[in-house]
């Protein structure tokens, strides 16, 4: 336990877990503390099997719903059976490609954004991409779910040296500072209950650390959900009806049911993992591109030649190769979620034979106890070398294109699973990816240069020195990868960028 805290603290993202597999030569372990089994695998093999041919054996389980219920109540990502069914029903209409593939909403945002980027750009001034990107994500997102526009990238933004680290990045002093406070630090919370494992109560025998978070963020929620109420309370009594097609999902949830709490928590569902996952894909995208300027040139010159200087459309960004490759290559790396868990029900079952890793490891299947934790680390699985070669560390866009390369991968899909799979993968896997394109198009219509400011980074946040002396990704980070729930920068990602002749 004492490592672990240790490695969290100052080593590099899911470290300790690393040099435990190395150790023990074995990919998939058994943590085993205070008589509770808790198992922790990078196995693709064993993965495949919990999250879809095995699916039926496993669940979220009371273990993640304890953790979780003061946060995420009675939403989609924290039920199981009828209630998740029920919630996954009702959300994926609003997923169609008929709504997640008409840009008008994520143009109107993404004007605003880089309005802000150009106005920031001109100055000469670094700007925090990683909130600027939260902002675009929760307002494009809050209107095409909830019809609502939560005009987030209207507020105060960071200026550096000048704002306070918050549990991501940083923070203003303002009402959505407080939020983005608040929302950020329940994650923590809850991120460390589940490093603790089933003991982490004992270190809340007093309070619930979440409380004074839960009701800052219910504080900020609550008044959509209630207008949401009194407005269909309205039109019944006007006797005014729609069909789904002219209803928004927050709308839908509304007609579903009268009781605000379950609202809420479905909205917060949601928010959660349309601000945080989109917002973690293009900060990354972001962090290559600076680092990368090669990358960024490449990227630049296939969205002038399939858009010109147009807002693209859908059959543009169907076009757009080199893009979804440099997008699936940060996902690979940085997967929004990098570690997750299921837990096996009330009967035991056998995990397969695990994948040839490390050639020591038995081949012998796997015994899985009962109403056993099982954590599973897309991260590592995605950067193992085994699995995708020994430049698994590397950024490489070209493994997505190249026939040889890409091969690994359509041999076995299993092994890169930033969206998870089988009955649970996301059902807004393509509203993200549309989202992302749309918006990274527009960006590199404006700019064509992107600079780490490292002068604006909050010294905190920088990665020690000692992490040069390291291997992997580990030496030559220029960033402080971390996670609370979802990945991120620790505070967040400065960067300085240059504006494209063209486009003045």
């Amino acid at each position: 336990m004492l490592r672990f805290k240790k490695g969290f603290k100052k080593g590099y993202i899911y470290e300790p877990y690393l040099q435990l597999f190395e150790e023990y030569q074995c990919t998939t372990l058994n943590t085993r503390f205070l008589w509770t089994d808790n198992i922790i695998s990078m196995d693709q093999e064993h993965s495949k099997y919990v999250l879809s041919t095995g699916f039926s054996h496993f669940w979220r389980g009371t273990a993640q719903k304890e953790r979780l219920e003061n946060f995420l109540g009675d939403g989609i990502f924290n039920r199981d059976e009828e209630q998740w069914r029920m919630h996954r029903a009702m959300a994926r209409p609003f997923f169609a490609r008929d709504r997640i593939s008409d840009f008008e909403l994520f143009e109107k945002h993404t004007h605003h954004t880089l309005a802000i980027l150009s106005n920031i750009a001109s100055s000469g001034r670094p700007c925090d991409v990683q909130d600027l990107y939260a902002r675009f994500t929760i307002d494009a997102s809050s209107e095409f779910l909830f019809g609502q526009n939560l005009n987030t990238l209207c507020g105060k933004l960071p200026v550096p040296g000048c704002e306070d680290m918050s549990a991501k990045g940083t923070a203003t002093n303002d009402s959505w500072g407080s939020f983005v406070q608040a929302f950020e630090a329940v994650q923590q919370i809850v991120t460390l209950r589940g490093r603790t494992g089933n003991i982490w109560p004992l270190f809340e025998l007093f309070e619930d650390k979440t409380a004074p978070y839960v009701k800052a963020i219910n504080q900020w929620i609550d008044p959509l959900v209630q207008n949401t109420l009194s407005h269909k309370a309205a039109m019944q009594k006007a006797g005014v009806q729609s069909n789904l097609q002219d209803k928004t999902f927050l709308q839908h949830l509304a007609d579903s049911t009268e009781d605000a709490g379950v609202i809420r928590d479905q909205l917060l569902n949601i928010l959660l993992a349309a601000r945080d996952t989109t917002a973690c894909l293009l900060t990354y995208v972001t962090y290559f591109m600076a680092v990368y300027p090669d990358v960024t040139r490449k990227l630049r010159q296939e969205v002038l030649d399939n858009c010109g200087q147009e807002a693209p459309t859908y059959e543009n960004i169907k076009r757009l190769r080199y893009m979804k490759a440099v997008i699936d290559e940060t996902l690979r790396l940085y997967p929004p979620v990098p570690i997750n868990q299921r837990q096996s029900r009330p009967t035991s079952c056998t995990l397969p034979s695990p994948d040839p890793t490390y050639p020591s490891e038995s081949r012998q299947p796997l015994y899985m106890p009962k109403t056993t934790t099982f954590f599973y680390s897309t991260l590592l699985m995605q950067r193992n070398k085994t699995l995708w070669g020994p430049d698994a560390d590397e950024f490489d866009p070209e493994r997505w294109i190249d026939p040889e390369k890409l091969s690994k991968f359509t041999a076995n899909p299993m092994m890169y699973a930033p969206f998870s799979a089988g009955p649970r993968i996301c059902i807004g896997q393509n509203y993200a990816f549309n989202e992302a394109m749309f918006f990274l198009v527009r960006l590199l219509q404006r700019f064509d240069t992107f600079t780490l400011a490292t002068d604006a980074q909050p010294k905190s946040s920088l990665p020690p020195s000692e992490w040069k002396c390291g291997t992997g990704r580990k030496a030559v980070e220029m960033i402080r990868p971390e996670a609370a729930m979802t990945l991120f920068i620790s505070g967040g990602l400065w960067v300085r960028l240059g504006r494209s002749s063209s486009s003045m």
